[in-house]
């Protein structure tokens, strides 16, 4: 029997390399990696696994119908951070869904987030959310067979990079940030297991293949709660609440990360029907997904 393809864009990166490996640990799927440069080291490694590897730009929207065509589903997903990206995340996400209207897909599963800047009333603006919010209506009406869209918490994987606690000369760690740490509550969750809830909804479309949102939280958590976690494992990690002026100064896109986290303070992360999202996820991956606590002993060990 033939397997069906699932092409995955976005697959030699955090979401769609998640998507991919989970895919390949069943036999109902023969996985069609697209990324960039299908010469890169990450694609070849794609390659050796078992994946069909395939070229595309989302800015070069004529390359995308050749890379989709023969798909059954496909995962997409588009990165607001990536600076090669010459376009809009919104033109790209509707470059996608045409290309994968024309090439006959017939599961389309789309990886969103909620728009902040409408549901605060223009209060906590978030371009990297609201551009992805803005594609899902061209979802909704392209009219595929079947379609899901799936969201992402923050990611554990952020707490080892641009949200790694800071060293102090005395030994201590420290977590700076502009929020309320008993106030400003929030999903986590390992990024590699968003590809758990993929997988399911593919083979599980009677159940969310209907336009439902299925969101990935393995963990719903304060910052405090975060602290007590590390520091009941070793850390010596405090939080230390600074003010807007200088949190902005600290990186680049300061200013849209505290949008979010003022967000989080007075609503749910995933939007207002967000305890809804999370348990249709739970509820399709028996398995459950990776809690903070075990994933910051392996990866989060305090030195």
């Amino acid at each position: 029997m033939t397997k069906r393809v699932i092409s995955v864009l976005g697959a030699t990166g955090a979401q769609g390399g998640g998507v991919v490996r989970a895919l390949l640990k069943q036999d109902d799927w023969q996985v069609r990696a697209v990324t960039r440069n299908a010469g890169s080291k990450a694609a070849l490694k794609l390659a050796e696994l078992g994946c069909d590897v395939a070229e595309a730009d989302l800015n070069a929207p004529a390359t995308l119908f050749e890379a989709l065509q023969g798909s059954y589903g496909l995962f997409a997903v588009t990165n607001f951070w990536d600076r090669a990206t010459r376009m809009g995340e919104f033109e790209q996400g509707r470059n996608l869904v045409r290309a994968a209207k024309e090439a006959d897909i017939e599961h389309f599963i789309w990886s969103t987030l909620p728009d902040y800047q409408a549901l605060s009333g223009g209060k906590c603006t978030v371009p990297h959310f609201t551009s992805k919010a803005r594609v899902d209506n061209e979802v909704k009406t392209a009219g595929f067979r079947h379609h899901t869209f799936v969201e992402a918490p923050f990611y554990f994987q952020n707490f080892l990079t641009i949200h790694a606690p800071r060293k102090t000369p005395d030994g201590r760690e420290l977590w700076r940030y502009p929020a309320d740490k008993d106030k400003c509550r929030f999903p986590c969750g390992d990024i590699n297991e968003l590809g758990k809830i993929v997988a399911a909804a593919l083979n599980q479309p009677e159940k969310s293949g209907d336009g439902q949102h299925l969101a990935l939280a393995s963990d719903y958590v304060y910052w405090q709660d975060l602290v007590d976690i590390l520091n009941a494992q070793g850390h010596r990690l405090e939080y230390e609440r600074v003010s807007a002026e200088v949190y902005d100064s600290f990186f680049s896109s300061a200013k849209e990360f505290r949008n979010m986290m003022s967000f989080w303070e007075e609503n749910h992360y995933f939007g207002p029907r967000g305890d809804e999202k999370i348990a249709l996820a739970n509820a399709l991956v028996a398995e459950g997904f990776t809690r903070f606590e075990d994933w910051a002993s392996l990866h989060m060990r305090p030195s």
